[in-house]
């Protein structure tokens, strides 16, 4: 099938989870680009960046029309993150495509368990109001997202929402849409140093995944407010788990990645 028509029904799910659980798709959207697609890791990184940037836009707008979003957190965040994504952005471009997706993995797994324990503790669909949070809480937890968000090309949500709830005390639907806002911010910053040291993309196949994104974003924003978040956060977990377990079993006995 053409990568181009195949990424639209790809898109629309990675959008999905964007939408409903506040990020993950990126988590989805490389190894998409690169074993389903056939894009090279590198320009997929900076790819996934786009697509995920455009997703997180459409439902942190969606969410913050309904007045989610904590505003003040949400940028005293994004100015460390912007930091760390650059520093992120130099590491990436710095190591083979093996090395990243192997140390993509554990990063993965942590995710995974992080998203499920947080399902474990959510009670209710309350959004609850804005908490305090000191500067230091904020910088280590921003410059930490950041530079995860530049390394691995990824926006960072899976990591922001649980930082968001279980260091910071945020209630579970104003850290899914206080997330979309960094996500966005950072995602920006991150694909602009990707750029500005020469990395390339996928035109066709890139307008096509983040199209389709978007509609899905705006789609699982809605239907979010419908789904009990803890079964979400769980299946949600359940899917970079087992995803995590492929790319490695793939990296370590199949050959990993494709080269081309």
């Amino acid at each position: 099938m053409d990568p181009v028509v195949l990424a639209i029904p790809l898109g629309i799910v990675i959008g999905l989870i964007v939408g409903a659980v506040g990020g993950g798709g990126a988590i989805l959207a490389l190894p998409v680009l690169v074993y389903v697609l056939g894009e090279q890791v590198g320009p997929a990184s900076t790819a996934s960046l786009i697509v995920v940037a455009i997703a997180a836009s459409i439902g942190a707008g969606t969410l913050a029309l309904r007045g989610h979003v904590c505003w003040r957190i949400a940028l005293t965040f994004f100015a460390p993150a912007a930091v760390g994504s650059i520093l992120g952005t130099l590491g990436n471009n710095a190591v083979s495509g093996k090395a990243l997706i192997l140390a993509f993995v554990p990063v993965m797994l942590a995710a995974a368990t992080a998203t499920w324990r947080r399902a474990s503790h959510t009670v209710g669909d309350e959004t609850g109001d804005c908490p305090d949070a000191s500067a230091p809480q904020i910088l280590v937890a921003g410059v930490g997202v950041g530079a995860l968000t530049g390394f691995f090309g990824v926006g960072g949500g899976f990591m922001i929402v649980p930082v968001l709830t279980l260091w910071l005390g945020f209630s579970f639907r104003r850290a899914v849409a206080t997330s979309l806002v960094i996500i966005t911010l950072t995602g920006l910053v991150a694909l602009a140093s990707h750029l500005a040291i020469g990395a390339s993309i996928n035109v066709s196949v890139t307008v096509a995944l983040a199209a389709a994104t978007a509609v899905g974003a705006l789609i699982g924003s809605m239907l979010a407010q419908r789904v009990p978040q803890a079964v979400l956060g769980r299946g949600f977990a359940i899917v970079v788990g087992l995803l995590g377990v492929f790319l490695l079993l793939d990296t370590l006995l199949l050959g990993g990645p494709p080269s081309g």
